[in-house]
């Protein structure tokens, strides 16, 4: 019977823990609604889920204690002496909970919700001292409950609750819009010819490249980095392709632009949708046992213009692949192929081709494109230099799906002549990183000589990208400016973290990009000052405000990373790049 009395002190503590960490579900989604009749689905959820897991650990910390403890507790069914400890951790840790998702989602929130949020953090604070001190009077003074024991500990628990709810504030209504198509724009198009082109990179990492190309393993990124500008890139939190790309091609934070995360998730078809989940309390095992149901971003929750919107309403020709949150595409002078062509088996016959590739000429040249990486077979032996043993099973892999956005930006390229600014996009690198990043630190990425396990597949990926590279820096124009860019970097994953994956059956993932390591920017052209640039400050110190001069220098200066005006210029020779007449901040703003 005394371990049963236990068990009812730590299910209400755990109940108490999981309100808590719902409360930080709201906090970190303005948006939903504060009516308990409309919040009901996303809190049987959420405290359900939270509620089991708190219970467990709460009474396995007490059998824990009752064994190695030579005095044993016998508590009522509702313990004044258990609850007081008990609710003050789960009061200390929300407290935690909160501090460290306002830290790292600063970026993903408006600048008035990441205020509430630290005053209910700072709310949840004082309440967790209060039943700690409740406790410890208790634990001092009387082993017994008394009246005004209960009352005190009472106010404290519902001050923990409402407090944070109150700071929290009233739904802040989601602003739905679209930005403007320009297609048919009266802008007279320019008769410049100098040209941008742009490499964007998942999970590469300048210090990889920087042991690979001092070891003479990647000879063009070499050329880059003698010849051209280099700067390490601090990303922002949560670290997703979408967020961190849609930051990239706006000039915006998430606030203004719309896409908060990867995803919107949903507990059902009539509930508003989540866009930003809690990080450090394993939230993403919502979706994964299929309580949320998620929904990948696309380019309609854009609220901001993209790059190639504001260039092709200049009038610019511009031509996109595989960039994120291009799906569905949209009408631009130029080309646009979205990041989710290559799913399609055929996109000759298939009715939702049109999404995927703008104008008509591109889905039938994607399509043959991808016919001939899909007679290939086999990877390109001589471009990876690892003896087909890197050859995909299925087309789904992240090299497959790199070589027929290379294939299909080549036919384009040479299609659509007088494309002034070219921006494709790989993600092979970090779907690799995922699975082949050595585990040791320092990486022995780039000395393996000729060993073939994990790390030298990896090697092959990047070897991959830099013949890219070298193709790129061949076809340059004197006066065009080549930018290599990679979003965010790769990191390897703690042993505990790996242990866990093993424990609940997930893939062996070696590296991860969850804790925001940085990406970096690769500049080459004859207005390129050479050299190694350090960005100033840090977005989590400081946030500059993001403002666009030119549509070279939105890479540079405009992006979620810490580069700021003043240490950037250094990377242009000239007051002028290619496309600098053609957009201003003015224009963007």
């Amino acid at each position: 019977m005394r371990y049963l009395r236990i068990l009812t002190n730590a299910v209400l503590a755990g109940l108490l823990a999981a309100v808590y960490i719902a409360i930080l579900f709201l906090q970190l989604n303005p948006h939903l609604p504060t009516d308990l009749t409309a919040l009901w689905p996303l809190l049987v959820v959420v405290i359900g889920f939270y509620g089991i897991h708190a219970a467990a650990f709460f009474y396995a910390m007490i059998v824990l204690r009752q064994v190695l403890s030579s005095e044993l507790l016998s508590p009522g069914w509702l313990s004044l002496r258990l609850l007081s400890w008990l609710s003050a951790a789960a009061a200390s840790g929300a407290t935690l909970l909160m501090w460290l998702n306002l830290r790292g989602l600063r970026t993903a929130l408006a600048e008035e919700a990441a205020r509430r949020l630290g005053v209910g953090a700072l709310a949840m604070g004082l309440c967790a001292l209060a039943l700690l001190a409740i406790a410890v009077v208790h634990y001092s003074f009387g082993r017994r409950g008394s009246v005004v024991g209960a009352s005190l500990f009472g106010l404290a628990v519902v001050a923990s609750v409402t407090l944070p709810v109150v700071a929290r504030g009233e739904a802040v209504p989601r602003q739905f819009g679209s930005y403007p198509l320009d297609v048919d724009s009266a802008s007279e198009p320019s008769r410049e010819r100098s040209r941008v082109l742009m490499l964007l990179l998942d999970g590469a990492s300048l210090d990889y490249l920087s042991l690979a190309t001092a070891d003479g393993r990647l000879p063009n990124f070499g050329r880059m980095l003698d010849s051209g500008a280099a700067m390490h890139l601090a990303t922002l939190r949560p670290t997703q392709p979408e967020p961190v790309w849609a930051t990239v091609a706006t000039g915006k934070y998430p606030p203004r632009h719309g896409v908060i995360s990867a995803s919107t998730y949903e507990v059902g078809s009539d509930f508003a949708r989540l866009e930003l989940l809690p990080d450090h309390c394993f939230a993403q095992a919502l979706v994964y046992l299929g309580f949320l149901n998620e929904s990948p971003a696309s380019s309609a929750e854009l609220r901001s213009r993209p790059l190639w919107s504001v260039l092709s309403g200049q009038g610019v020709s511009v031509g996109i692949v595989g960039l994120a949150l291009t799906h569905p595409v949209q009408p631009i002078h130029g080309f646009v192929v979205s990041d989710r062509f290559h799913l399609m088996s055929d996109p000759l016959f298939d009715p939702l081709a049109a999404e995927a590739a703008y104008p008509e000429e591109a889905v039938s040249i994607g399509a043959a494109a991808m016919r001939d990486v899909r007679g290939q077979g086999v990877l390109n032996t001589k471009a990876t230099g690892v003896e087909g043993s890197l050859a995909p099973p299925a087309e789904a892999a992240p090299i497959w799906q790199d070589r027929v956005y290379s294939r299909i930006a080549d036919h384009l390229r040479v299609h659509f002549d007088g494309v002034r600014l070219f921006a494709v996009r790989y993600r092979g690198l970090d779907l690799a990183g995922h699975s082949f990043l050595p585990t040791q630190v320092p990486l022995p990425l780039m000395g393996l000589g000729d060993e073939r396990g994990d790390a030298a597949s990896l090697e092959a990926y990047y070897r991959q990208v830099d013949n890219e590279v070298g193709a790129v820096l061949d076809f340059l124009g004197p006066d065009d400016l080549f930018l290599v860019v990679s979003g965010f970097g790769m990191e390897p994953v703690t042993s505990s973290k790996r242990l866990f994956a093993s424990l609940v059956g997930d893939p062996d993932v070696t590296g991860t990009h969850e804790n925001a390591p940085d990406g970096f920017l690769l500049a080459y052209g004859t207005q390129v000052e050479p050299g190694r640039h350090i960005p100033a400050g840090r977005w989590s110190t400081s946030l500059p405000r993001c403002c666009t001069i030119s549509a070279c220098r939105l890479l540079v200066t405009s992006t979620a990373w810490p580069a700021r005006i003043s240490s950037c210029r250094p990377l242009l020779k000239r007051a002028q790049s290619p496309l600098w007449h053609l957009t201003s901040a003015e224009r963007v703003a």
